[in-house]
């Protein structure tokens, strides 16, 4: 196990400058999940630690030592792809162990660590079987064998589920999560799907255009977004945002009409009677009898999923495009106007011109 720093770690291909000075420190032992939408630089900044890509500006350690000049074979770091990249023509044994024979070492030492590696990864009875002859879910697991044998400091995933169906993602994740727990190795982990990161990760790093919009527990980026963007990038549905103005003393979010929200800790201080974005989770609305609504949503769409229920539609006088998530089967007509409430401490608020999330 060994930490992990990024020191104001920027990367620019030529004059575009592609990461804007990364600082965190990722604890030996933890795993942490890099996410982000596509081209935001996540898989950039994992190739940097590895060293398959030259950091323009800032220092990156390993276990406490400064590894920017040196080589990937010298980081003592494994890496496992999107792309499982194994030797078509060697059986899932030899794939594991080219890396320790071309390293020269002693073949008892090299037959126990792939025996070990199989064990974990329930692969033993598959070690004479060549690619072709296994699953996708195999392959990747063999990948993964491949890293294990190392025995690095440090793993990293670049997407490694990617090219797998969403039930073999489910049970890869869980392979994942439990093979972490086993072996305790300082793993980083770069994906764009937040379900990926909020299961696997202690702690995410969420990128947008480059920049770090915010490092936290999943739960903390879940119930305390630190931006608008990382407010509706994480959650799915997304977060429901609308434009409000405070109340003079800045105690009320004042919706449409005459209705209005009461903040949960009081006024919200150097916004009293300003403009803001207001948002609310899919998941947070609750249906009320007529009248005791502070927000009508006029039905366009319902997805009944089984578990819970999505309704689309339009609200207030500005026409808002929202989505509300409800518990169990519900059917609505086209049309129809639900009356809905929401908590006071459920409610997010974040400066329009910033983006930056508004405390209260």
């Amino acid at each position: 196990m060994a930490n992990v720093t990024l020191k104001d770690v920027y990367k620019s291909f030529g004059k575009n400058e592609v990461i804007h000075g990364i600082n965190c420190e990722i604890k030996a032992g933890e795993f942490v999940a890099i996410l982000g939408p596509s081209g935001c630089g996540k898989s950039t900044a994992l190739r940097m630690i590895a060293g398959l890509e030259i950091i323009t500006k800032g220092e990156i350690s390993i276990d406490g030592k400064i590894v920017n000049e040196l080589e990937p074979a010298d980081r003592d770091i494994a890496m496992v792809f999107q792309n499982y990249a194994l030797y078509p023509h060697m059986t899932v044994f030899k794939n594991m162990a080219y890396g320790l024979k071309i390293r020269r070492m002693p073949k008892n030492e090299i037959k126990k660590r792939v025996h070990n590696a199989a064990e974990i990864l329930e692969l033993t009875e598959f070690l004479d079987r060549k690619p072709q002859q296994l699953s996708g879910g195999q392959r990747q697991r063999v990948a993964m064998g491949r890293c294990i044998v190392r025995e690095p400091k440090v793993f990293l995933f670049d997407e490694p589920l990617s090219n797998l169906d969403a039930k073999l993602r489910v049970q890869m994740r869980l392979e994942l999560r439990n093979l972490h727990e086993n072996l305790g190795i300082t793993s980083v982990y770069v994906t764009h799907d937040q379900v990926e990161a909020m299961t696997l990760g202690d702690r995410l790093i969420i990128l947008e255009d480059g920049y770090v919009e915010q490092i936290g527990s999943p739960l903390e980026v879940y119930e305390r977004p630190a931006t608008r963007f990382v407010a509706g990038f994480i959650g799915s549905p997304s977060m429901n945002f609308f434009n409000v103005r405070l109340s003079t003393d800045g105690r009320l979010v004042e919706l449409s009409g005459s209705d209005s929200l009461p903040l949960q800790n009081g006024a919200v201080p150097g916004y009293g009677g300003q403009e803001v974005s207001l948002g609310i989770r899919p998941e947070h609305f609750k249906i009320v009898e007529d009248g005791d609504g502070v927000i009508q949503i006029k039905v366009d769409h319902v997805e009944t999923l089984g578990a819970d229920t999505l309704v689309h539609g339009h609200a207030g006088e500005d026409n808002t495009f929202l989505t509300v998530r409800l518990p169990d089967i519900h059917h609505f007509q086209k049309g129809k106007v639900l009356q809905l409430a929401v908590p006071p401490e459920k409610l997010h608020l974040f400066d329009k011109e910033t983006g930056k999330r508004i405390e209260n």
